[in-house]
């Protein structure tokens, strides 16, 4: 990538944007929104900063970012969303954290790293929509699963009828909200289908064994469609399923552990994955015997294959080929 004059670090919330210009060490907090968007371009102007010449890299945070984004993309600014992990690690051991002084450290990691920085080009209209969609149905899952439990509940310590008034109505908002989620998900169906990429990356992931429409779903909102991390280490790391050294010097010598920072919702999901390719895939169903035989534990081992799903997705959409199951012939 070109070099630019003027790296802009942007710490990203859901109401307000700290920003740090490192060629002028001018630090500015704004609304997130269209306003404050227009307050830093007459900050930009006044500052005789050109457009062209400013590359802005801010923090990944699926979704509070999404205005921003799209006003880099109206007025051509080159920009970069880095995940916080990445940031962290390369600042090392650090002193002090506030929203002003993460908009710095931003710039200076993408002062440091600019020669191997890219910026985006990619729209994120049906991805944002896609994430919301899944939020939505997330809430809906969550709240059925919550009035069936208060149904099951009170039918076992009060043992009544099913046509007791009371529990048809935790019955009724019940079915209600799987209406509410089948339409939902007939909505993403079409959205998917809607997206050739979206569609032929849906299509090679769902060919592994234990991905289903879901995992598959959220895959694609949250890797953007496989854009936004350059390999499955990353993305493992982001959902915390890639274990880390825990050393320091001779005296500190830990376990690997996961990250706390990781997404823990897109590592549920891998959860039940894991558990359906071990049920019906028999090469993850060997390496899981292999490993449990070996004396490890049994939520290593699980966190091992999540990590192995997510190779081995990456994988077939670098190759742009479906998976390969090397015992299907084999009786």
């Amino acid at each position: 990538m070109e070099q630019r004059k003027t790296i802009i670090g942007i710490d990203v919330s859901k109401k307000t944007l700290d920003i740090f210009i490192k060629t002028l060490d001018v630090h500015l907090q704004i609304s997130n929104n269209s306003e404050g968007f227009k307050k830093l371009l007459a900050v930009l102007k006044a500052s005789k900063l050109k457009l062209e010449d400013c590359f802005f890299v801010l923090e990944y945070t699926g979704g509070y970012e999404y205005r921003l984004v799209q006003f880099c993309q109206s007025k051509q600014i080159s920009y970069v969303r880095i995940s916080g992990l990445a940031i962290k690690r390369s600042m090392g051991m650090v002193r002090g954290k506030n929203d002003k002084i993460d908009a710095r450290r931003i710039a200076e990691f993408g002062d440091e790293k600019q020669s191997k920085l890219e910026a985006e080009t990619a729209s994120l209209d049906g991805i944002m929509r896609l994430k919301r969609l899944l939020s939505q149905r997330d809430a809906f899952v969550n709240d059925r699963k919550a009035h069936q439990n208060r149904y099951n509940e009170i039918q076992y310590m009060m043992d009544l009828p099913d046509s007791d008034p009371m529990l048809k109505r935790y019955r009724k908002i019940a079915d209600e909200l799987q209406k509410l989620i089948d339409k939902t998900e007939d909505e993403i169906r079409k959205l998917i289908k809607a997206n050739d990429a979206f569609q032929f990356n849906f299509d090679l992931i769902t060919s592994i064994k234990g991905i289903g429409e879901v995992n598959a779903w959220t895959m694609i909102a949250y890797t953007e469609n496989f854009t936004s991390f350059d390999n499955a280490r990353q993305f493992g790391a982001y959902i915390g399923v890639v274990p880390y050294p825990y050393t320091s010097g001779t005296s500190i010598k830990g376990k690997s552990r996961t990250s706390k920072m990781a997404n823990q919702h897109i590592k549920a999901l891998l959860d039940m994955a894991a558990k359906a390719a071990i049920n019906h895939d028999r090469e993850t169903n060997l390496y899981y015997e292999r490993r449990i035989a070996a004396g490890k534990h049994h939520m290593g081992v699980m966190n091992e294959i999540k990590f192995k799903l997510v190779r081995i997705m990456f994988a077939v959409v670098g190759k742009q080929q479906t998976y390969v199951d090397k015992y299907k012939n084999i009786a």
